[in-house]
C-alpha cells in the first residue's frame, strides 16, 4: 500500500457498526452553526433547537391573546363613541326644544305687539267717533242745506265704522246688561226699582272690544236698590 493509499484511508469516514443495519447507513445528523458574541462560531444540534409543536402552541397562544386585547379595546372605543353619540343627541333634542321654544316666544311677542300697536292707534280715533255720534244726537236740520250737510257726515261715519267693523272693532252695547268691571267703569249710580241691583242703566260713554280683548272700557250708569221711605209719626197714628 502507497503512502497516498494510507493518507485517504486516514481521512475516509468511519462507520461505525452499530449503526450499520442491513446494509444501509444512517443519515447524518443536521448540525447549525451559530455565531457566539465574541464572533466564534458554534455548532447546535436540533435537540438544541426549540422548534418542536409546543413553541408553536406558544405562539399561536400568543396571537390569539393579542387579538382578544384588541378586541377588547375596540369594544371599549365603540362603547365610549356610543355614549359620546347618546349625549350629542341628547343635545341637538335640547337645542331643538328650546329654539322651538324660542320661536313660538317671538311669534307670541311679535303678535302681541303687533295688537297693541293697533290697540294705540284705534284708540286715538275712537274720539272721532264719539263726536261723530253726538253731532247726530244733537243737531236737527231745520233746513234742505242742513239736511244735506248732516247727510254728507253722516256718511263719513258711517264709513269710519264699517271700516272699524272689518279690523275686528266692535260696540259693546251694555244697557240691560249686570256690571261687569272687566268691560264697564261705573261713573254714575241710579237708585231705581225699574231694574235690578247691579244693572247697567245706561251707556254715557261707548266702549269698543276689538275681538275678545277690550280696546275702551264703557263709562256706565248702574242701579241701585230704591232707598226705602221713612213713614212719619203722624201717618202711623192715623
Amino acid at each position: 500500500m502507497t503512502e497516498e493509499e494510507k493518507q485517504l484511508e486516514n481521512f475516509a469516514p468511519a462507520v461505525d457498526s452499530a449503526t450499520v443495519s442491513e446494509g444501509q447507513a444512517t443519515e447524518p445528523t443536521p448540525v447549525v452553526e451559530s455565531v457566539a458574541q465574541d464572533g466564534t462560531t458554534e455548532t447546535l444540534l436540533d435537540a438544541d433547537l426549540d422548534v418542536g409543536p409546543a413553541s408553536l402552541d406558544d405562539t399561536v397562544s400568543t396571537s390569539e391573546l393579542v387579538n382578544q386585547e384588541a378586541l377588547a379595546q375596540l369594544a371599549t372605543e365603540v362603547e365610549a363613541l356610543r355614549a359620546q353619540l347618546e349625549e350629542r343627541a341628547s343635545q341637538y333634542m335640547r337645542i331643538a326644544a328650546d329654539f322651538d321654544n324660542f320661536r313660538k316666544r317671538s311669534q307670541k311677542e311679535k303678535e302681541d305687539l303687533e295688537q297693541q300697536a293697533k290697540r294705540n292707534t284705534l284708540s286715538e280715533l275712537l274720539p272721532v267717533i264719539d263726536s261723530f255720534e253726538r253731532a247726530r244726537s244733537q243737531l236737527k236740520p231745520q233746513s234742505e242745506q242742513e239736511a244735506n250737510i248732516h247727510k254728507s257726515y253722516q256718511g263719513i261715519y258711517k264709513q269710519l265704522v264699517d271700516c272699524l267693523k272689518r279690523i275686528g272693532v266692535s260696540p259693546m252695547r251694555p244697557e240691560g246688561k249686570m256690571f261687569d268691571p272687566a268691560f264697564h267703569e261705573a261713573v254714575m249710580r241710579e237708585s231705581t226699582d225699574q231694574y235690578p241691583e247691579g244693572t247697567v242703566v245706561e251707556e254715557l260713554v261707548r266702549g269698543y272690544l276689538i275681538g275678545d280683548r277690550v280696546l275702551r272700557h264703557a263709562m256706565v250708569k248702574v242701579a241701585t236698590a230704591p232707598e226705602p221711605t221713612m213713614v212719619s209719626d203722624s201717618a202711623q197714628v192715623e
